[in-house]
Protein backbone atom coordinates (compact mmCIF):
# COMPACT_ATOMS: atom_id res chain seq x y z
CA UNK A 1 0.00 0.00 0.00
CA UNK A 2 1.58 3.56 -1.14
CA UNK A 3 -1.60 6.02 0.20
CA UNK A 4 -2.69 6.10 4.17
CA UNK A 5 -4.68 9.10 5.76
CA UNK A 6 -4.71 9.30 9.64
CA UNK A 7 -7.09 12.18 11.27
CA UNK A 8 -5.60 15.16 13.28
CA UNK A 9 -6.67 18.12 14.35
CA UNK A 10 -5.83 22.17 13.55
CA UNK A 11 -6.85 25.18 15.43
CA UNK A 12 -7.72 28.90 13.86
CA UNK A 13 -8.02 30.61 16.99
CA UNK A 14 -10.54 29.01 19.67
CA UNK A 15 -12.10 26.58 17.24
CA UNK A 16 -10.73 23.46 15.77
CA UNK A 17 -11.30 21.92 12.63
CA UNK A 18 -10.59 18.36 11.87
CA UNK A 19 -7.59 17.77 9.36
CA UNK A 20 -6.89 14.66 7.52
CA UNK A 21 -3.17 13.64 7.26
CA UNK A 22 -2.45 11.71 3.72
CA UNK A 23 0.45 10.26 2.83
CA UNK A 24 1.36 8.69 -0.58
CA UNK A 25 4.79 7.27 -1.27
CA UNK A 26 5.73 6.72 -4.74
CA UNK A 27 9.00 5.72 -7.03
CA UNK A 28 11.28 8.31 -7.34
CA UNK A 29 13.81 10.80 -5.94
CA UNK A 30 13.68 10.24 -1.76
CA UNK A 31 12.43 13.28 -0.16
CA UNK A 32 9.02 15.05 2.20
CA UNK A 33 7.18 17.21 0.31
CA UNK A 34 4.58 18.35 2.90
CA UNK A 35 1.40 20.34 1.04
CA UNK A 36 -1.80 22.40 3.05
CA UNK A 37 -0.75 25.88 3.74
CA UNK A 38 1.92 24.79 6.66
CA UNK A 39 3.77 27.22 8.71
CA UNK A 40 7.70 26.74 9.68
CA UNK A 41 6.44 24.44 12.72
CA UNK A 42 5.09 21.64 10.32
CA UNK A 43 7.81 22.16 7.65
CA UNK A 44 10.09 21.36 10.59
CA UNK A 45 8.24 17.74 11.24
CA UNK A 46 9.79 15.98 8.06
CA UNK A 47 13.09 15.81 10.07
CA UNK A 48 11.39 15.07 13.54
CA UNK A 49 9.10 12.52 12.31
CA UNK A 50 12.28 10.86 10.37
CA UNK A 51 14.67 10.68 13.46
CA UNK A 52 11.27 9.81 15.80
CA UNK A 53 10.56 6.90 13.58
CA UNK A 54 14.24 5.65 12.83
CA UNK A 55 14.74 5.80 16.44
CA UNK A 56 12.22 4.05 17.41
CA UNK A 57 13.28 1.02 15.58
CA UNK A 58 11.50 1.22 12.56
CA UNK A 59 12.16 1.25 9.37
CA UNK A 60 12.57 5.18 6.77
CA UNK A 61 10.62 4.31 3.84
CA UNK A 62 13.21 5.37 0.56
CA UNK A 63 10.69 6.82 -1.35
CA UNK A 64 9.35 10.44 -2.68
CA UNK A 65 6.84 10.84 -0.01
CA UNK A 66 4.37 13.57 -0.68
CA UNK A 67 2.11 14.92 3.02
CA UNK A 68 -1.21 16.46 1.91
CA UNK A 69 -3.13 17.89 5.07
CA UNK A 70 -7.00 18.16 4.29
CA UNK A 71 -8.41 20.95 3.77
CA UNK A 72 -5.59 22.47 1.57
CA UNK A 73 -7.35 26.00 2.18
CA UNK A 74 -7.00 25.81 6.07
CA UNK A 75 -3.73 27.77 7.25
CA UNK A 76 -1.64 24.44 9.72
CA UNK A 77 0.30 25.51 12.48
CA UNK A 78 2.65 24.27 15.28
CA UNK A 79 3.58 20.52 15.99
CA UNK A 80 0.73 19.14 17.04
CA UNK A 81 0.43 17.12 13.82
CA UNK A 82 3.95 15.37 13.79
CA UNK A 83 2.19 11.79 15.39
CA UNK A 84 -0.25 11.94 12.46
CA UNK A 85 2.10 12.23 10.34
CA UNK A 86 4.44 9.38 11.15
CA UNK A 87 1.65 7.19 11.86
CA UNK A 88 0.13 7.97 8.10
CA UNK A 89 4.42 7.46 6.50
CA UNK A 90 4.46 4.22 8.65
CA UNK A 91 0.82 2.87 7.21
CA UNK A 92 1.39 4.03 3.65
CA UNK A 93 4.85 1.81 3.37
CA UNK A 94 3.05 -1.24 4.62
CA UNK A 95 4.77 -1.08 7.98
CA UNK A 96 1.26 -0.28 9.98
CA UNK A 97 -1.94 -1.54 8.96
CA UNK A 98 -3.82 1.43 9.90
CA UNK A 99 -7.43 -0.08 10.36
CA UNK A 100 -7.67 0.19 14.44
CA UNK A 101 -6.91 3.97 14.02
CA UNK A 102 -9.92 4.41 11.47
CA UNK A 103 -11.80 7.82 12.76
CA UNK A 104 -9.71 8.13 15.30
CA UNK A 105 -7.37 11.52 15.91
CA UNK A 106 -4.09 11.68 16.67
CA UNK A 107 -2.43 14.56 18.22
CA UNK A 108 1.36 14.96 19.61
CA UNK A 109 4.48 16.44 18.99
CA UNK A 110 7.63 13.94 18.49
CA UNK A 111 11.20 14.74 20.33
CA UNK A 112 14.07 13.00 18.34
CA UNK A 113 13.79 9.92 20.56
CA UNK A 114 10.71 9.17 19.68
CA UNK A 115 9.04 10.46 22.77
CA UNK A 116 5.71 11.76 22.49
CA UNK A 117 5.35 15.28 23.91
CA UNK A 118 2.65 17.35 25.22
CA UNK A 119 0.81 20.50 23.18
CA UNK A 120 -1.44 23.33 23.08
CA UNK A 121 -4.53 23.43 23.05
CA UNK A 122 -5.82 19.56 23.15
CA UNK A 123 -9.44 20.92 25.04
CA UNK A 124 -10.59 22.39 21.82
CA UNK A 125 -9.19 20.14 19.11
CA UNK A 126 -10.68 17.12 21.00
CA UNK A 127 -14.00 19.18 21.17
CA UNK A 128 -13.86 19.23 17.38
CA UNK A 129 -13.28 15.92 17.17
CA UNK A 130 -16.45 15.06 19.02
CA UNK A 131 -18.39 17.64 17.04
CA UNK A 132 -17.30 16.07 13.96
CA UNK A 133 -18.56 12.54 15.21
CA UNK A 134 -14.57 11.20 15.80
CA UNK A 135 -15.28 9.80 19.74
CA UNK A 136 -11.70 8.32 19.67
CA UNK A 137 -8.77 10.46 20.36
CA UNK A 138 -4.96 9.39 20.97
CA UNK A 139 -3.04 12.15 22.42
CA UNK A 140 0.09 12.36 24.49
CA UNK A 141 0.37 11.34 28.23
CA UNK A 142 0.75 14.94 29.51
CA UNK A 143 -2.64 15.92 27.81
CA UNK A 144 -4.46 13.05 28.42
CA UNK A 145 -6.31 14.55 31.78
CA UNK A 146 -7.14 17.17 29.80
CA UNK A 147 -8.60 15.54 26.82
CA UNK A 148 -10.69 13.30 29.32
CA UNK A 149 -12.71 16.87 30.02
CA UNK A 150 -15.02 15.98 27.00
CA UNK A 151 -17.78 13.93 27.47
CA UNK A 152 -18.82 11.34 25.15
CA UNK A 153 -14.97 10.69 24.01
CA UNK A 154 -12.84 7.80 24.23
CA UNK A 155 -9.80 9.18 25.42
CA UNK A 156 -6.08 7.03 25.00
CA UNK A 157 -2.62 8.26 25.62
CA UNK A 158 0.80 7.53 24.54
CA UNK A 159 3.98 8.49 25.55
CA UNK A 160 6.30 7.35 23.02
CA UNK A 161 5.87 6.31 19.16
CA UNK A 162 6.72 2.70 20.06
CA UNK A 163 4.06 2.26 22.20
CA UNK A 164 1.14 3.71 19.12
CA UNK A 165 3.03 1.55 16.72
CA UNK A 166 2.64 -1.57 19.22
CA UNK A 167 -1.27 -1.04 19.85
CA UNK A 168 -1.84 -0.34 15.70
CA UNK A 169 0.32 -3.75 14.77
CA UNK A 170 0.13 -5.60 17.93
CA UNK A 171 -3.28 -4.77 20.14
CA UNK A 172 -1.34 -3.36 22.84
CA UNK A 173 -2.76 -0.98 25.31
CA UNK A 174 -2.67 2.42 25.00
CA UNK A 175 -2.73 4.25 28.46
CA UNK A 176 -5.69 5.62 29.87
CA UNK A 177 -6.15 9.01 31.13
CA UNK A 178 -5.31 9.99 35.09
CA UNK A 179 -8.08 10.38 37.19
CA UNK A 180 -8.89 13.78 38.09
CA UNK A 181 -8.46 14.64 41.57
CA UNK A 182 -11.45 16.29 43.50
CA UNK A 183 -11.97 20.04 42.80
CA UNK A 184 -10.93 22.06 46.06
CA UNK A 185 -11.75 25.80 46.46
CA UNK A 186 -8.53 27.34 47.61
CA UNK A 187 -8.70 30.25 50.40
CA UNK A 188 -8.25 33.29 48.29
CA UNK A 189 -8.77 37.19 49.00
CA UNK A 190 -11.87 37.94 50.92
CA UNK A 191 -13.86 41.01 50.92
CA UNK A 192 -13.21 41.43 54.55
CA UNK A 193 -10.07 41.79 54.42
CA UNK A 194 -11.20 45.41 52.76
CA UNK A 195 -10.84 48.00 55.72
CA UNK A 196 -13.42 50.88 55.45
CA UNK A 197 -14.32 52.35 51.65
CA UNK A 198 -18.15 52.03 51.96
CA UNK A 199 -18.49 53.17 48.46
CA UNK A 200 -15.86 51.19 47.20
CA UNK A 201 -17.50 48.22 48.14
CA UNK A 202 -21.10 48.89 47.02
CA UNK A 203 -18.96 49.70 43.28
CA UNK A 204 -17.84 46.33 43.33
CA UNK A 205 -20.58 44.64 44.77
CA UNK A 206 -22.50 46.28 41.71
CA UNK A 207 -20.41 45.87 39.42
CA UNK A 208 -20.20 41.99 39.99
CA UNK A 209 -24.46 41.77 40.03
CA UNK A 210 -24.46 43.32 36.49
CA UNK A 211 -20.85 42.81 34.45
CA UNK A 212 -20.02 46.16 34.62
CA UNK A 213 -16.74 47.64 33.86
CA UNK A 214 -15.38 49.61 36.84
CA UNK A 215 -12.38 52.19 37.60
CA UNK A 216 -11.42 53.50 40.64
CA UNK A 217 -9.77 56.47 41.31
CA UNK A 218 -7.90 57.28 44.46
CA UNK A 219 -4.58 57.67 46.52
CA UNK A 220 -2.00 55.09 47.29
CA UNK A 221 -3.06 52.80 49.89
CA UNK A 222 -7.13 53.76 49.08
CA UNK A 223 -7.51 50.46 48.47
CA UNK A 224 -7.96 49.86 44.85
CA UNK A 225 -5.72 47.03 44.40
CA UNK A 226 -7.52 44.76 46.57
CA UNK A 227 -11.02 45.82 45.85
CA UNK A 228 -10.10 44.67 42.68
CA UNK A 229 -8.27 41.54 43.60
CA UNK A 230 -11.46 40.54 45.41
CA UNK A 231 -14.10 40.86 42.68
CA UNK A 232 -13.54 37.52 41.41
CA UNK A 233 -14.42 36.03 44.62
CA UNK A 234 -17.71 37.40 44.24
CA UNK A 235 -18.66 36.11 41.14
CA UNK A 236 -20.62 32.81 40.46
CA UNK A 237 -19.06 29.63 39.35
CA UNK A 238 -18.63 29.56 35.92
CA UNK A 239 -21.45 27.12 33.81
CA UNK A 240 -20.24 24.28 31.76
CA UNK A 241 -20.15 26.32 29.01
CA UNK A 242 -18.40 29.00 30.02
CA UNK A 243 -15.96 26.98 31.86
CA UNK A 244 -15.29 24.75 28.61
CA UNK A 245 -14.40 28.22 26.74
CA UNK A 246 -12.17 29.67 29.25
CA UNK A 247 -10.56 26.51 29.82
CA UNK A 248 -10.01 26.13 26.05
CA UNK A 249 -8.42 29.45 25.77
CA UNK A 250 -5.73 28.65 28.61
CA UNK A 251 -5.55 25.47 26.73
CA UNK A 252 -4.27 27.39 23.81
CA UNK A 253 -2.02 29.51 26.00
CA UNK A 254 -0.34 27.10 27.43
CA UNK A 255 -1.51 27.73 30.79
CA UNK A 256 -3.80 25.28 31.99
CA UNK A 257 -2.93 23.94 35.47
CA UNK A 258 -1.79 20.32 36.10
CA UNK A 259 -4.98 18.34 36.68
CA UNK A 260 -6.66 18.67 33.45
CA UNK A 261 -9.99 19.62 35.36
CA UNK A 262 -12.05 22.04 34.05
CA UNK A 263 -11.64 25.86 35.13
CA UNK A 264 -14.29 26.79 37.52
CA UNK A 265 -13.38 29.73 39.07
CA UNK A 266 -13.24 33.02 36.86
CA UNK A 267 -9.81 33.49 35.64
CA UNK A 268 -8.36 37.15 37.19
CA UNK A 269 -5.63 38.98 34.62
CA UNK A 270 -3.71 41.83 36.12
CA UNK A 271 -0.85 42.39 33.30
CA UNK A 272 2.09 45.04 33.50
CA UNK A 273 1.82 48.45 32.78
CA UNK A 274 4.47 47.65 30.13
CA UNK A 275 2.34 45.17 28.47
CA UNK A 276 2.23 45.66 24.62
CA UNK A 277 -0.58 45.64 22.39
CA UNK A 278 -0.40 41.91 21.10
CA UNK A 279 -0.39 41.08 25.00
CA UNK A 280 -3.31 42.37 25.77
CA UNK A 281 -5.86 41.94 22.83
CA UNK A 282 -3.91 38.60 21.55
CA UNK A 283 -0.92 38.44 18.15
CA UNK A 284 2.03 36.64 17.89
CA UNK A 285 3.52 35.37 14.30
CA UNK A 286 1.64 32.67 12.66
CA UNK A 287 -0.95 31.41 14.62
CA UNK A 288 -2.16 34.88 16.97
CA UNK A 289 -2.58 33.64 20.71
CA UNK A 290 -5.00 35.00 22.76
CA UNK A 291 -3.83 38.31 24.98
CA UNK A 292 -5.12 39.47 28.59
CA UNK A 293 -7.97 40.45 27.14
CA UNK A 294 -9.23 36.60 26.48
CA UNK A 295 -7.61 35.30 29.24
CA UNK A 296 -9.96 36.86 31.20
CA UNK A 297 -12.90 36.29 29.24
CA UNK A 298 -15.68 35.57 32.06
CA UNK A 299 -13.55 37.04 34.54
CA UNK A 300 -11.25 39.95 35.48
CA UNK A 301 -9.02 42.12 33.60
CA UNK A 302 -7.45 44.58 36.24
CA UNK A 303 -4.71 47.53 35.30
CA UNK A 304 -3.43 49.02 37.78
CA UNK A 305 -1.52 52.29 37.27
CA UNK A 306 -3.75 52.08 34.24
CA UNK A 307 -2.60 55.89 32.80
CA UNK A 308 0.77 54.24 33.01
CA UNK A 309 -0.15 52.02 29.85
CA UNK A 310 0.90 52.83 26.27
CA UNK A 311 -2.22 55.00 24.60
CA UNK A 312 -2.38 52.41 21.83
CA UNK A 313 -2.53 49.24 24.35
CA UNK A 314 -5.40 51.57 25.86
CA UNK A 315 -7.34 52.45 23.02
CA UNK A 316 -6.96 48.96 21.54
CA UNK A 317 -9.45 47.62 24.36
CA UNK A 318 -12.21 49.63 23.18
CA UNK A 319 -13.43 47.54 20.72
CA UNK A 320 -13.30 43.88 22.99
CA UNK A 321 -15.07 45.92 24.97
CA UNK A 322 -18.14 46.68 23.20
CA UNK A 323 -18.01 43.12 21.29
CA UNK A 324 -16.94 41.02 23.39
CA UNK A 325 -15.14 39.77 20.74
CA UNK A 326 -11.03 40.43 19.61
CA UNK A 327 -10.32 39.68 16.20
CA UNK A 328 -6.55 39.62 15.19
CA UNK A 329 -5.84 39.90 11.24
CA UNK A 330 -2.88 38.59 9.44
CA UNK A 331 -1.99 37.88 6.00
CA UNK A 332 -3.06 34.30 5.87
CA UNK A 333 -6.12 35.31 7.75
CA UNK A 334 -8.03 36.01 10.89
CA UNK A 335 -8.25 34.58 14.05
CA UNK A 336 -10.88 35.47 16.47
CA UNK A 337 -11.00 34.77 20.21
CA UNK A 338 -13.69 35.37 22.54
CA UNK A 339 -13.04 38.59 25.64
CA UNK A 340 -16.42 39.01 27.45
CA UNK A 341 -14.90 40.17 30.35
CA UNK A 342 -15.21 42.79 33.52
CA UNK A 343 -12.88 45.37 33.41
CA UNK A 344 -11.23 47.34 36.40
CA UNK A 345 -9.32 50.10 35.85
CA UNK A 346 -7.12 51.49 38.93
CA UNK A 347 -4.92 55.33 38.92
CA UNK A 348 -3.99 57.63 41.04
CA UNK A 349 -5.42 60.83 40.68
CA UNK A 350 -2.00 62.75 39.42
CA UNK A 351 1.52 61.81 39.23
CA UNK A 352 2.59 62.76 42.50
CA UNK A 353 -0.09 60.44 44.04
CA UNK A 354 0.56 61.39 47.84
CA UNK A 355 -1.56 59.22 50.14
CA UNK A 356 -3.36 62.09 51.77
CA UNK A 357 -4.77 62.75 48.26
CA UNK A 358 -5.80 66.89 47.36
CA UNK A 359 -4.69 67.97 50.77
CA UNK A 360 -0.50 67.63 50.05
CA UNK A 361 -0.99 67.23 46.48
CA UNK A 362 2.16 69.25 44.50
CA UNK A 363 0.65 68.56 41.09
CA UNK A 364 -0.72 71.94 38.83
CA UNK A 365 -4.07 71.26 37.92
CA UNK A 366 -2.91 70.71 33.99
CA UNK A 367 -0.85 68.37 35.43
CA UNK A 368 -3.36 66.29 36.63
CA UNK A 369 -5.45 66.60 33.73
CA UNK A 370 -3.01 65.44 31.88
CA UNK A 371 -2.44 62.68 33.98
CA UNK A 372 -5.67 61.90 34.09
CA UNK A 373 -6.34 62.53 30.23
CA UNK A 374 -4.21 59.78 29.16
CA UNK A 375 -7.59 57.49 29.85
CA UNK A 376 -9.36 58.62 27.08
CA UNK A 377 -12.84 59.83 26.97
CA UNK A 378 -14.17 57.10 24.55
CA UNK A 379 -12.33 54.06 26.61
CA UNK A 380 -14.23 55.79 30.07
CA UNK A 381 -17.28 56.17 28.55
CA UNK A 382 -17.37 52.13 28.21
CA UNK A 383 -16.68 52.30 32.26
CA UNK A 384 -20.27 52.02 33.98
CA UNK A 385 -18.91 52.64 37.54
CA UNK A 386 -16.54 55.30 38.22
CA UNK A 387 -15.88 56.27 41.48
CA UNK A 388 -13.25 57.82 43.91
CA UNK A 389 -11.97 56.32 46.92
CA UNK A 390 -11.24 58.74 49.62
CA UNK A 391 -8.20 58.12 51.91
CA UNK A 392 -8.89 55.09 54.33
CA UNK A 393 -8.74 56.94 57.67
CA UNK A 394 -7.26 55.44 61.11
CA UNK A 395 -10.57 54.86 62.64
CA UNK A 396 -11.19 52.50 60.10
CA UNK A 397 -8.02 50.79 59.57
CA UNK A 398 -7.44 50.12 63.68
CA UNK A 399 -11.26 49.47 64.07
CA UNK A 400 -10.91 45.71 65.86
CA UNK A 401 -14.71 45.21 66.27
CA UNK A 402 -15.63 46.56 62.23
CA UNK A 403 -17.32 43.28 61.32
CA UNK A 404 -17.09 43.62 57.27
CA UNK A 405 -19.38 41.35 55.20
CA UNK A 406 -17.35 39.14 53.81
CA UNK A 407 -17.13 37.67 50.15
CA UNK A 408 -19.35 34.81 50.57
CA UNK A 409 -22.20 37.28 52.11
CA UNK A 410 -21.72 39.37 49.52
CA UNK A 411 -21.33 36.96 46.42
CA UNK A 412 -24.68 35.31 47.88
CA UNK A 413 -26.69 38.94 47.39
CA UNK A 414 -24.58 38.92 43.84
CA UNK A 415 -25.60 35.74 42.65
CA UNK A 416 -29.63 36.80 43.72
CA UNK A 417 -29.49 39.41 41.43
CA UNK A 418 -27.70 37.32 38.83
CA UNK A 419 -30.48 34.97 39.06
CA UNK A 420 -33.18 37.31 38.51
CA UNK A 421 -31.63 39.50 35.72
CA UNK A 422 -31.15 35.97 33.93
CA UNK A 423 -34.64 35.29 34.73
CA UNK A 424 -35.51 38.87 32.75
CA UNK A 425 -33.84 38.58 30.13
CA UNK A 426 -34.11 35.20 29.13
CA UNK A 427 -35.91 36.00 25.84
CA UNK A 428 -33.10 37.87 24.61
CA UNK A 429 -30.05 35.09 25.31
CA UNK A 430 -28.88 37.60 27.60
CA UNK A 431 -27.40 36.45 30.96
CA UNK A 432 -25.95 40.05 32.96
CA UNK A 433 -27.63 43.47 32.52
CA UNK A 434 -24.41 45.10 31.16
CA UNK A 435 -25.14 43.20 27.99
CA UNK A 436 -28.32 44.12 27.45
CA UNK A 437 -28.34 45.88 24.20
CA UNK A 438 -29.68 49.92 25.00
CA UNK A 439 -32.39 50.42 22.49
CA UNK A 440 -34.06 47.11 24.26
CA UNK A 441 -33.99 49.37 27.69
CA UNK A 442 -35.42 51.85 25.72
CA UNK A 443 -38.71 50.60 24.65
CA UNK A 444 -41.80 48.81 26.49
CA UNK A 445 -41.95 46.79 28.14
CA UNK A 446 -38.75 47.83 29.51
CA UNK A 447 -38.76 51.56 29.05
CA UNK A 448 -38.81 53.49 32.57
CA UNK A 449 -41.42 56.87 33.48
CA UNK A 450 -40.61 59.88 32.19
CA UNK A 451 -40.06 61.21 35.87
CA UNK A 452 -37.36 58.58 36.90
CA UNK A 453 -35.83 59.21 33.90
CA UNK A 454 -35.78 63.52 34.53
CA UNK A 455 -32.38 63.97 35.38
CA UNK A 456 -30.93 61.65 33.00
CA UNK A 457 -32.52 63.20 30.32
CA UNK A 458 -31.11 66.32 31.38
CA UNK A 459 -27.64 65.48 31.61
CA UNK A 460 -27.86 63.87 28.51
CA UNK A 461 -29.36 67.25 26.66
CA UNK A 462 -26.39 69.39 28.56
CA UNK A 463 -24.07 67.44 27.32
CA UNK A 464 -22.24 66.16 30.03
CA UNK A 465 -23.86 62.55 29.70
CA UNK A 466 -23.43 60.60 26.29
CA UNK A 467 -26.01 58.62 24.44
CA UNK A 468 -23.90 55.26 25.32
CA UNK A 469 -23.92 56.58 29.18
CA UNK A 470 -27.10 57.11 29.31
CA UNK A 471 -27.84 53.20 28.41
CA UNK A 472 -25.08 52.24 30.70
CA UNK A 473 -26.95 54.66 33.58
CA UNK A 474 -29.89 52.50 32.94
CA UNK A 475 -28.20 49.33 32.94
CA UNK A 476 -26.82 50.07 36.31
CA UNK A 477 -30.29 51.42 37.80
CA UNK A 478 -31.51 47.41 36.85
CA UNK A 479 -28.67 45.99 38.35
CA UNK A 480 -29.12 48.02 41.91
CA UNK A 481 -32.79 47.24 41.97
CA UNK A 482 -31.78 43.61 41.65
CA UNK A 483 -29.28 43.81 44.14
CA UNK A 484 -32.22 45.23 46.49
CA UNK A 485 -34.95 43.12 45.05
CA UNK A 486 -37.19 44.70 42.86
CA UNK A 487 -38.98 44.29 39.44
CA UNK A 488 -38.15 47.51 38.28
CA UNK A 489 -35.71 50.80 38.89
CA UNK A 490 -37.18 53.35 40.74
CA UNK A 491 -35.54 56.84 41.26
CA UNK A 492 -33.74 56.47 43.80
CA UNK A 493 -32.14 53.59 41.82
CA UNK A 494 -31.30 55.94 38.89
CA UNK A 495 -29.65 58.54 41.81
CA UNK A 496 -27.64 55.85 42.97
CA UNK A 497 -26.81 54.64 39.27
CA UNK A 498 -25.83 58.40 38.58
CA UNK A 499 -23.61 58.39 41.28
CA UNK A 500 -21.80 55.38 40.51
CA UNK A 501 -21.07 56.61 37.06
CA UNK A 502 -20.46 59.93 37.59
CA UNK A 503 -19.48 60.33 41.31
CA UNK A 504 -22.26 63.42 41.56
CA UNK A 505 -25.79 62.92 43.27
CA UNK A 506 -28.82 63.18 41.15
Amino acid sequence: MSYAKVHCVGLVGVRGHVVEVEADLAAGLPGVVISGLPDTALHEARDRVRAAIVNSGQKWPNRRITLNLLPATLPKYGSAFDLAIAAAVLGGSGELPLLPLDRTVVLGELGLDGTVRPVRGVLPMVAAAARDGLDRVVVPVGNAAEAAVIPGVRVRAVDTLHRLVAFVRDGAALLPPPAVAPTTTGGGPDLAEVAGQELGRRALEVAAAGGHHVALLGPPGAGKTMLAERLPSLLPELDDDAALEVTALHSIAGLLPPGGRLLRRPPFQAPHHTATVPSLVGGGSGLARPGAVSLAHRGVLFLDEAPEFSKAALEALRQPLENGRVQVNRTRGATEYPARTQLVLAANPCPCAKPSGDVDCECTPLARRRYLGRLSGPLLDRVDVQVRLPPVRAAALLDTNARSESSATVAARVAAARQAAAARWAATGHRVNADVPGPSLRLPPWQLPGRDTRELRRRLDAGSLSARGFDRVIRLAWTVADLDGRDRPDGGDIAEAIHLRTGEGA
